[in-house]
């Protein structure tokens, strides 16, 4: 069975993920002994990883759902993917650059200028989507004005700015964002469920 323009491009985004999310796994050092003392030492690594994982996984779920709602691909809406993709393989670098440093406000502000240019990529990609599936498409429809993703930026801005007061108010805010998108837009989840061919098999 030939696989839709759709479908390639969304397993091709599946594998990047798959790997970004492994190459942070595979970045977490192992304990330097076995007391807890040195188990405590990689409380940070693991901290940044677990939002890191959320992170990615987020756009993994909410990217699922965007391209199977999604009827036409273009080159633009394949580029905006690769933007995408490009942020988001970002993570593991500054997750491992914030395990190592967790205190000081330069990789924080760094954290979440990746963060901010994933966020701001997926509007892109979104945005492009529209444009050539047009308004009264599933996406355009169900994206409306971006308010999650407006805010979204709002917040990474603002982390970025307070790191350099305390980096863990940096964090909470880039959680917080994590935390927002942690449920999917239910509009286009439906919509997209209500376009999906059965199967005949």
């Amino acid at each position: 069975m030939r696989l839709s323009e759709t479908d390639r491009l969304e397993a091709f985004s599946d594998g990047v993920m798959a790997v970004i999310i492994t190459i942070m796994a595979f970045s977490i050092p192992t304990p330097d002994g076995s007391s807890a003392a040195a188990l405590r030492g990689l409380v940070p690594h693991l901290l940044v990883y677990v939002l890191s994982f959320a992170m990615v996984g987020i756009y993994w779920v909410n990217h699922h759902h965007l391209l199977r709602a999604t009827g036409r691909i273009s080159g633009s809406v394949m580029w905006s993917n690769l933007f995408l993709l490009f942020w988001l393989s970002l993570f593991p670098i500054v997750t491992a650059w914030v395990g190592r440093f967790p205190r000081h406000a330069l990789p924080a502000f760094c954290y979440g200028l990746v963060g901010l240019g994933a966020g701001g990529a997926y509007s892109f990609l979104v945005r492009m989507i529209i444009r050539v599936n047009g308004t009264e498409s599933v996406v355009g429809r169900s994206v409306g004005t971006d308010t999650k993703g407006n805010l979204s930026i709002v917040l990474y801005g603002a982390g970025m700015a307070l790191a350099f007061v305390s980096p863990w108010i940096a964090y909470a805010l880039y959680a917080s964002v994590a935390l927002m998108w942690f449920v999917p837009d239910r509009r286009l989840v439906v919509q997209a469920a209500d376009t999906t061919e059965p199967d005949d098999s």
